[in-house]
């Protein structure tokens, strides 16, 4: 698989040493190009070098692009192609109104963070599309609890590797409807919401998001991005993702295990 590489490692306790192989989740760069303007004169702009575990690499990247604010369909894009192997090239229509130099962002970005490279505060906030309303929707505390046994069943990489995040989607019944695992926790997201971009499910106002970690200010802002409700993670959230929550009126819910969570945002989601 070329998302997994084997190593030879020399496994030791106080018993005893022995040489294995392991599985090592890979981590390669993912330089993401776009082309747009007029077709005679297309313009052609490096917007971000992401490290990521190689696979769904075109959700990845259309999905940051969506999340960033810089396209809002899937149709605003009209092809991608790999220049080479970690380097894609995303050709945006014509017709979309798009002002480089408003990015305002060294787009630099590594698989623990990707606001890093942002050039300022205020360039970290990105518009949301989607207004949530505030009591929809409601689900009990059992579906939420009934989670993580559903994504760690699923986590086929991280099983593997031990390596990478996971962000999966869940409908308001409890049921699994897609997962997205990678090194960098925000590019797990923006391969999910890449996908849901593709088939049209957007805005995700029926559906909750489980993380594998923490829960930072960006992935608040990617799910908002989303139209996502509920956001529940296996780790702790950061002060600026429990305030992005609550002000765009999301459930916010970490340290989430079988039988506990905390609810940091959002209360009148959850029933008893």
């Amino acid at each position: 698989m070329d998302n997994i590489l084997k190593h030879t490692v020399r496994k030791t306790s106080q018993r005893d040493s022995t040489e294995t192989e392991d599985d090592i989740a890979v981590e390669e760069p993912l330089e993401i190009i776009i082309r747009y303007g007029n077709s005679q004169k297309r313009q052609r702009k490096t917007i971000a070098v992401t490290m990521r575990t190689p696979s769904e690499d075109a959700f990845l990247a259309i999905g940051f692009l969506y999340t960033e604010g810089m396209i809002a369909a899937w149709a605003d894009v009209v092809s991608y192609r790999f220049l080479e192997k970690n380097s894609l090239v995303i050709d945006l229509r014509e017709s979309l109104a798009f002002d480089a130099e408003k990015l305002n962002r060294h787009f630099y970005t590594t698989s623990s963070c990707g606001v890093c490279g942002k050039a300022s505060l205020e360039a970290v906030v990105v518009d949301t599309c989607f207004i949530l309303q505030k009591n929809y929707p409601i689900v009990s505390k059992d579906l939420i609890f009934n989670l993580p046994a559903q994504l760690f069943d699923n986590q086929s990489l991280f099983t593997k590797t031990g390596g990478v995040h996971a962000s999966a989607l869940f409908n308001t019944e409890g049921v699994l409807i897609n997962l997205f695992e990678d090194v960098g926790r925000h590019n797990a997201l923006d391969k999910l919401v890449g996908w849901a971009l593709q088939n049209q499910l957007l805005p995700l106002s029926n559906y909750l998001l489980l993380v594998s970690g923490r829960v930072s200010f960006e992935l608040i802002q990617k799910a908002a991005m989303a139209g996502i409700p509920i956001v529940v993670a296996i780790g702790a959230p950061s002060s600026l993702a429990i305030a992005l929550a609550e002000q765009n009126s999301m459930t916010l819910i970490g340290f989430l295990k079988t039988d506990k969570m905390n609810i940091y945002a959002g209360l009148e989601r959850i029933s008893p």
